[in-house]
């Protein structure tokens, strides 16, 4: 299976990013743009909406110092 592999529009043609690849299950890939052979992260679809509103809701903001 080829995979469509998509990264930010906000990461313009910098290298240091992650791709994400949906599957035809529903699962999403993660992967990391500078070595894409290096393997992937699958998460089913409640795993990445979990992940996805956790980023949207600010739960993964770094800690002020």
């Amino acid at each position: 299976m080829i995979l469509k592999w998509v990264k930010s529009s906000r990461s313009a043609d910098l290298a240091n990013c992650v791709e994400v690849a949906w599957l035809s299950n529903g699962d999403v890939c993660v992967r990391d743009s500078k070595s894409p052979d290096a393997g992937r992260l699958t998460f089913t679809p409640g795993e990445w909406d979990a992940f996805t509103a956790g980023v949207e809701g600010g739960e993964f903001e770094r800690p002020s110092a």
